[in-house]
């Protein structure tokens, strides 16, 4: 079995046999390196019945990412307007109070905890209420 890679037999054409030509090579490459196109599955196994009853438990994992929700306005909306603008690269004027105004809400998603902890002080410092989740 000869596989032809061509790019406009691949990507292109729309003749109809794209899909069965695909279907085929897939199973040439399975077939050639021993190696399966399904996704692979992450299995989880809980702790062995009887293993060591007073055994600690593995540490959780300590997580890297964190996401700001505004909790409350506070009473200078305009100050807070102005630091969730400067914290949120690219959001515009009636974003940012939209966003203010609609609190509770998200700032930004998925920072380093330094950042976070930074962007929250800023805007409570400004006077409104922000949580890290």
């Amino acid at each position: 079995m000869a596989i032809s890679l061509n790019s406009a037999k691949a990507f292109g054409g729309g003749n109809g046999r794209k899909q069965k030509w695909q279907i085929q090579i897939n199973k040439q490459l399975e077939e050639k390196w021993g190696v399966s196109a399904a996704a692979p599955v992450a299995i989880a196994a809980g702790p062995a019945a009887g293993a060591g009853g007073g055994a600690a438990a593995a540490p959780a994992e300590e997580k890297t990412t964190f996401d700001l929700i505004l909790k409350e306005m506070g009473s200078n909306k305009i100050a807070v307007i102005k630091e969730v603008r400067g914290a949120v690269p690219g959001l515009g004027l009636a974003e940012a109070k939209a966003l203010v105004e609609g609190a509770p809400k998200t700032i930004k998603e998925g920072v380093t905890k330094a950042e976070a902890d930074e962007i929250k002080k800023k805007i409570e410092a400004a006077g409104a209420k922000v949580e890290i989740k």
